[in-house]
């Protein structure tokens, strides 16, 4: 078993332990009403983009999620969270040293022996949830879970469902699919993004991601025979049948969209198996990013 594997198996049990420790978290994650933005490289971008959505849906207060990189340094906020799971990337600590001073921050990290202990005002350390894989899965999902916690929105019922992701089959037809297209609506867009990325990453697979309905404005002109469409949440009427009447292969995310991300998980990792490819070590790739200066 891969450490991939072996990693993106434990989520359920980890989802659990980040929900109960959530309450004791409390302080150093947003309050209600505060202006937020959660920043992030790569898949805690993506995971930023999901938090962010569901805080402002669930009427709890403004967010904004930003590439660490590109955080607009002219806007104000009350407080800004920092996703890293290496606590060493270069884009979020030069980001947590700028704002020193000027705005409270708090990071969600793995490591507690790393430079964001004292670059962010407030830590999280989810050490039971690091890795020692590249490809980031369950710490991801596990910060999120943490912050869905946090906003009084996570359910037994998520854990019950992604247990059921890592049980379900994957379908040959699935896996032996050449193009992925990862769909979401609202909080789940960055899911998407995400689920894309994760494929990308462990598999080479040609992937792309969209809000659900900017797919029909022009991307599901690719779908056809042997692609496959996957939507994470609740799908626009009629979208489905649009999809299958080109040929290609619809995926209806029936479990928890956070459960589903589990299953395209396993799905990159079918897929990276059968192109004869090493899931722990992907091209061009490394745990963290550390720019030289």
């Amino acid at each position: 078993m891969t450490h991939v594997e072996d990693e993106l198996s434990s989520q359920p049990e980890c989802w659990i332990r980040a929900a109960e420790e959530a309450p004791a978290h409390k302080a150093a994650l947003p309050a209600e009403g505060e202006r937020v933005a959660i920043v992030g490289c790569g898949t805690s971008y993506f995971m930023a983009q999901a938090a962010a959505v569901l805080r402002e849906q669930s009427g709890q207060g403004e967010a904004d999620a930003f590439a660490a990189s590109e955080f607009p340094a002219g806007r104000s906020y009350d407080r800004v969270v920092a996703l890293t799971r290496s606590g060493t990337t270069t884009e979020v600590l030069e980001l947590l040293g700028r704002l020193r001073g000027r705005v409270r921050t708090t990071a969600v990290t793995a490591d507690p022996d790393t430079p964001v202990m004292t670059s962010a005002d407030d830590v999280v350390v989810l050490g039971f949830a690091d890795e020692r894989s590249v490809v980031q899965t369950r710490f991801a999902t596990t910060a999120f879970t943490l912050l869905r916690a946090h906003l009084g929105l996570h359910e037994d019922s998520v854990v019950a469902d992604a247990r059921t992701a890592l049980e379900a089959p994957l379908s040959e037809e699935l896996v032996g699919c050449s193009q992925f297209t990862f769909l979401g609506r609202g909080w789940t867009v960055g899911l998407a993004n995400e689920a894309g990325l994760k494929m990308r990453e462990a598999s080479l697979a040609w992937t792309e991601a969209y809000p659900a309905m900017e797919y029909r404005h022009g991307p599901i002109s690719i779908t056809t025979d042997g692609t496959a469409t996957w939507m994470l949440g609740e799908a626009p009427e009629g979208l489905a049948g649009q999809v299958r009447e080109t040929g290609g292969l619809w995926v209806d995310g029936g479990l928890d969209p956070l459960a589903e991300l589990v299953r395209v998980q396993r799905l990159a990792v079918a897929v990276a198996a059968l192109r004869g490819l090493d899931p722990d070590r992907p091209r061009h790739l490394t745990r963290s990013v550390i720019l030289g200066h």
